[in-house]
């Protein structure tokens, strides 16, 4: 019998070898930051801040500084919570969805689509305890025995969101910090050669610890590829209820442009739409930035374009449904609030959503468009500004123009309200920033699975034997 390897295609440009993979990945963590990454960092704490002086006057003083007013009950602290919420749900479909699906290409910007995931669901879930207006009082949320025999409104869908952001959360977190052990092992060994200053060693302790006694044994190896597809496979499902349970503070209530059963499969696909775009565009950044570009590959983020593409059709084919379904209902305020975004006060933002969300990424048809990197930036940024704006256009224009049209008005945001916005930027990008600095963005332990040779094939020779 003869035994001969198959080479098959990598997804790793060239033939590094395995020293080499680890130094360009953690690199990051062991350099001295550049004078880049201090400004940017300034720029984000700073907007971070402004966030925070806008919540301090928001406690202080009430949410009468936000922009609401009768009808708009709704502002932007929920259309930021569905969009974060979105963004969050790219890193669950790379990770988990796509490692079921052996996808090798995810290897490269799974880890750091895992930890965006992280943190926008944190994010996001500042923006429901402060929409409560009492935001001292959210521990009530939760159902838990009490002297009080107090119980949370579980037929409420804001109380569901509880569930299912604390779920996903857990879920997520734990799926992603299985996934760091060994690399954390890695950079605890390649400290212990030359742990010589104070700050290396706090580090190697650090590592020591997170690696939870790591010692690339084959036992090891087995209980962590078990351990990784159950995660897997019980992640996988979140993807889709998540958002569907976030449709449904919309979809059971009875306004006019709410009140549809389409909305559960179209927030899904417009979450991934808005989540690919996002990891799309700062690993398009970190790629530069840390010379990651043969393990970040221009074939890895055009296949992420197909994706925003193909999520983007059906996100656009759901706007015509909403249209049909409208009209086809016969019901006189169901037409209306359709007609009423795409002609009324808010019909700018209508069409900015349609022309970021659907008229754009159209361009990605073309290859040469798909694979230029400046180009797919672009785009990437347009498609989260449409997506924002989805979320405004659902939540504002339906409730502006409600069932008495002596109750009409005008949705204008404050300045608090913006100032909000900013500051959940700022913290999102902030956490980003802290995790390029202490993690390695990339997980090590798969790239080097699939680089070329790394897995050998048998084959049994002519003669059959």
């Amino acid at each position: 019998m003869g035994i001969e390897i198959i080479n098959e295609p990598s997804v790793i440009y060239g033939k590094p070898s395995l020293a080499s993979i680890d130094d360009a990945i953690i690199k990051p963590t062991n350099e001295v930051p550049s004078k880049k990454y201090f400004m940017a960092l300034s720029v984000t704490i700073t907007m971070l801040l402004i966030g925070a002086v806008s919540l301090g006057l928001t406690f202080y003083k009430g949410t009468g500084l936000w922009g609401l007013k009768n009808p708009v009950g709704w502002g932007f602290d929920i259309v930021n919570f569905v969009f974060w919420v979105g963004i969050g749900h790219a890193g669950t479909l790379i990770s988990a969805i796509l490692f079921l699906f052996r996808q090798k290409w995810r290897t490269g910007i799974a880890r750091f689509a895992e930890g965006m995931t992280i943190f926008a669901v944190m994010t996001a879930a500042l923006f429901p305890a402060i929409h409560t207006g009492r935001p001292w009082l959210d521990g009530y949320l939760m159902p838990y025995p009490n002297q009080h025999w107090l119980w949370p409104n579980f037929t409420s869908p804001l109380l569901w969101d509880v569930f299912a952001i604390s779920t996903y959360f857990t879920v997520s977190f734990v799926f992603w910090y299985i996934g760091l052990i060994p690399d954390f092992a890695t950079m605890r060994d390649k400290l212990a050669k030359n742990a010589d200053s104070i700050t290396q060693k706090i580090k190697k302790v650090a590592y020591t610890v997170l690696s939870l006694g790591w010692r690339f044994s084959n036992r090891h190896w087995s209980h962590y590829e078990m351990m990784y597809l159950v995660l897997a496979g019980f992640a996988t499902p979140l993807v889709l209820s998540v958002h569907t349970i976030v449709s449904f503070d919309f979809a059971v209530s009875i306004i006019p442009g709410w009140h549809t059963t389409i909305f559960p499969p179209y927030f899904v696909a417009g979450a991934i739409f808005s989540g690919f775009a996002m990891v799309q565009n700062v690993l398009i950044i970190i790629r530069k930035i840390f010379d990651l570009e043969h393990i970040i590959t221009i074939d890895t983020l055009e296949k992420m374009n197909k994706i925003i593409l193909v999520t983007g059709m059906m996100v656009g084919y759901a706007y015509g449904m909403e249209f049909f379904i409208a009209w086809y209902s016969g019901h006189e305020a169901e037409s209306f609030a359709f007609i009423n975004r795409a002609f009324g006060p808010f019909a700018w933002s209508y069409w900015i959503m349609v022309s970021c969300n659907v008229i754009f990424p159209q361009l990605f048809w073309s290859k040469k468009l798909r694979t230029n990197i400046y180009f797919m930036f672009v785009i990437g940024v347009l498609v989260n500004v449409g997506m924002w704006f989805e979320r405004f256009v659902i939540t504002v224009t339906s409730l502006s123009r409600d069932f008495l049209p002596s109750s009409w008005s005008y949705y204008v945001p404050s300045l608090i309200d913006f100032g909000i916005l900013i500051g959940s930027f700022g913290l999102f990008f902030t956490l980003l920033f802290i995790f390029i600095r202490t993690m390695p963005v990339v997980s090590i332990a798969e790239v080097k699975a699939v680089i070329e040779g790394s897995q050998p094939t048998h084959h049994h020779d002519d003669e059959g034997h």
